[in-house]
């Protein structure tokens, strides 16, 4: 039988990020975390942890974190069908998301489903390209990632593309390409891009037929993003939804209106993980069909 006071702190260890911050969440001194998990691995007979910073599952710890995240909600559905079980306290759901969903559609689509279901997010920022790993090594009970593939033992759900287009400021244009724009005058001038997994402005210059490396800003934030290439720090590929305002105003350029990169996301979600993540990809259906570009 598996004891789940152990799998707790395996847990706690991984989604916490370390040892001293799982002992925090658990009430408890990090040697005592740190004894739960030597117990965990001598019960199971192979180490369930990798000791890095921070410290990373192994195959079989990825395996342990899958079964812990489904029997967290399959406990939620238990609690509502025996009302003596039920502690009152609302359920946390940890979910990967990348930052251009967070920074536009996610909080409106999501607002009244936590508020009706008395649930509280915690959500993991990843670039739409890698967001899986997460799911893939037990962290989180779901996914919003440009993957399609699901890991085993979940499914995916097809929510809509997020349409991206290139832009400047006004001021970055007139320094740049004050002969108008072309591709090698497009290379010559600094980039932005979100971080080292992403690919959307090494896809663009591609599609444009580029093929020599080009110079660029690295910037990990969303509203960040957009505030760099307003600045005239750089030209970037930035969603419709978050800069329609800003190019009403004119405080940025589309660089080739006719072009555009559309990214598909698409929902991950653990295929045992009860009525409450059920629910939420529904909702997360629906909504998503209200600003999504549909593909």
């Amino acid at each position: 039988m598996l004891d789940y006071k152990l799998l707790a702190a395996l847990a706690a260890v991984v989604e916490q990020g370390g040892f001293e911050r799982a002992a925090i969440l658990l009430g408890l001194s990090q040697s005592a975390v740190s004894q739960r998990i030597k117990l965990l691995e001598a019960r199971v007979g192979q180490p369930v942890l990798v000791r890095a910073t921070p410290p990373m599952p192994t195959a079989t710890g990825r395996r342990l974190l899958n079964h812990v995240q489904q029997v967290r909600l399959l406990e939620r559905d238990l609690q509502a069908q025996v009302p003596g079980l039920d502690e009152g306290a609302p359920e946390r759901l940890r979910i990967a998301i990348n930052a251009d969903s967070l920074a536009t559609w996610w909080g409106a689509a999501v607002g009244e489903f936590c508020t009706q279901h008395h649930v509280l997010l915690e959500l993991v920022v990843e670039d739409q390209e890698v967001g899986l790993k997460r799911m893939r090594a037990g962290e989180v009970a779901g996914c919003v990632c440009a993957a399609e593939q699901p890991v085993a033992g979940a499914r995916s759900l097809l929510l809509g593309a997020m349409r991206y287009r290139a832009l400047a400021s006004p001021g970055f244009m007139a320094c740049y390409f004050p002969n108008g724009i072309n591709v090698e005058a497009l290379l010559r001038a600094p980039a932005i891009v979100f971080g080292a997994d992403d690919q959307l402005q090494h896809r663009y210059l591609a599609e444009l037929g580029a093929t020599n490396d080009f110079f660029y800003h690295l910037c990990p934030s969303s509203e960040g993003f957009v505030r760099l290439m307003q600045g005239g720090l750089g030209w970037g590929l930035a969603p419709e939804l978050q800069v329609e305002q800003a190019l009403k105003r004119g405080e940025l350029v589309d660089l080739f209106p006719e072009r555009f990169i559309e990214v598909p996301l698409y929902w991950h979600y653990w295929r045992n993980g009860g009525t409450l993540l059920s629910g939420l990809t529904e909702h997360l259906r629906l909504e998503a069909l209200k600003v999504l570009v549909p593909l």
